[in-house]
C-alpha cells in the first residue's frame, strides 16, 4: 500500500474518532445541563472510577476485585436508568453513546491485528481518487448532454440511453448491473460514462475511470516489476465502480486479453458492477476477445447501443 495513501487514511480515521468524541462530549454537556438526574448518575460514577484507581494504584487487589463486580453492576445499573430517563425527556436511548462511523473498529482502523474493511475502503477510495486526478471526471454531466445532434430513430435510441443511464446513476448500489457502451466513435459513450461516474461519487462510492489501456498498462507494469506488485488489479477488483473506457484499443496480447477477462468474470463473481465502453460491435469483440469474454458480457451486462452521426465532426462543422 503507498505510504501517503496509508498515512491520510490513518489521518482521516484519526479525525473521524475526535470528531465522535467531541460530539459526544458535547452531548453530555447538553443533557447535563437540562437532565440534573443523569448528571447525577455521571458523577456518581466519575467518583466510582476515581475510587477504582485509587485502590489499584494501592495494590490492594481483593478491594480491587470486589470494586471492578460492584462497578460494572452499578454501570449496567446507571445505564439503563440514563435510557430510560433519557426516553422520559424525548431524546434517543442511545443520545450519550459514542457514535463511532464504524462501529467495528471505532474508527481505529483495525479490527483485532488486521485492518478493518472501513479502512481497507477508506484507503481504496483515496487510491482510486489518486488515479482519477488525471482523468476528465469533472467535464461531463447529464445536463450537457444534447440530443439534438440525433435525429428520427437514433433519436429515440439515444433518448432511451439518456434515460437509463440517468436512472442508473440516480439509483447506484454496490449491486447494480453492469453497463456494456457500444457503437462508432464520437456519440457520447465517454460522455455518459463520465456524468455516471460523477454522480456515483457524490453518492460517496468510489469510482476508477480510466481508459483499457491506461488501466492495462499499469497492471502489466507492476505485474512483471521486481516486487511482482498487485496494488493496482486490487484497486481495479475492489472499486464499487469500475469504468473501462475505449476497450478494443489496447493492444491485442495474451497478457491483456486474459486479464480483460480476469477484470469481468471477478467483478461480475462479486456483484460488482462494471460500466465498459468500445467502438466495437459484437462481432468485433467476438473477433478480438476469447469467447468466455463475450458470453460474460452479453448474458449478464445491460447492453446499450449508441447510434448516429459524430457528434463531434458535426460540432465542427457547425463552427466553421
Amino acid at each position: 500500500m503507498d505510504s501517503d495513501i496509508f498515512d491520510k487514511a490513518q489521518s482521516i480515521m484519526t479525525n473521524r474518532r475526535m470528531k465522535a468524541v467531541s460530539e459526544n462530549e458535547e452531548r453530555i454537556r447538553e443533557i447535563n445541563m437540562k437532565i440534573p438526574e443523569i448528571r447525577e448518575i455521571n458523577e456518581v460514577l466519575f467518583n466510582t472510577g476515581k475510587e477504582l484507581i485509587s485502590l489499584i494504584s494501592q495494590g490492594r487487589k481483593t478491594d480491587v476485585s470486589d470494586k471492578i463486580e460492584q462497578l460494572k453492576q452499578y454501570n449496567l445499573g446507571a445505564q439503563e436508568m440514563s435510557r430510560k430517563i433519557l426516553a422520559e425527556h424525548d431524546y434517543p436511548e442511545d443520545y450519550l453513546d459514542l457514535h463511532y462511523n464504524c462501529p467495528v473498529c471505532c474508527d481505529t482502523g483495525y479490527n483485532g491485528n488486521r485492518f478493518c474493511e472501513c479502512f481497507r475502503a477508506l484507503c481504496g477510495k483515496l487510491a482510486a481518487d489518486e488515479l482519477n486526478k488525471s482523468s476528465q471526471l469533472r467535464l461531463s454531466n447529464f445536463s450537457s448532454f444534447s440530443l439534438s445532434y440525433y435525429s428520427g430513430e437514433n433519436y429515440a435510441a439515444m433518448k432511451k440511453i439518456l434515460e437509463y443511464t440517468m436512472q442508473y446513476a440516480s439509483t447506484f448500489s454496490q449491486h447494480s448491473k453492469s453497463i456494456l457502451m457500444f457503437g462508432p466513435t464520437g456519440l457520447g459513450k465517454t460522455h455518459l460514462s463520465l456524468a455516471i461516474a460523477n454522480k456515483v461519487l457524490e453518492k460517496g462510492y468510489s469510482v476508477i475511470y480510466d481508459s483499457a489501456i491506461n488501466i492495462l498498462r499499469n497492471i502489466e507494469k507492476e505485474h512483471f516489476s521486481y516486487e511482482h506488485s498487485s496494488e493496482m488489479i486490487d484497486l481495479v477488483m475492489e472499486t464499487d465502480l469500475l469504468i473501462l473506457d475505449d476497450m478494443g484499443t489496447e493492444y491485442e496480447t495474451q497478457f491483456y486479453n486474459a486479464t480483460i477477462y480476469n477484470i469481468i468474470n471477478t467483478r461480475l463473481n462479486c456483484g460488482k458492477p462494471s460500466i465498459i465502453s468500445t467502438n466495437l460491435d459484437f462481432a468485433g469483440i467476438a473477433r478480438r476477445y476469447d469467447k468466455r469474454v463475450v458470453s460474460r458480457i452479453v448474458s449478464m451486462y445491460s447492453c446499450l447501443e449508441f447510434k448516429g452521426d459524430d457528434v463531434r465532426l458535426q460540432i465542427r462543422k457547425n463552427n466553421v
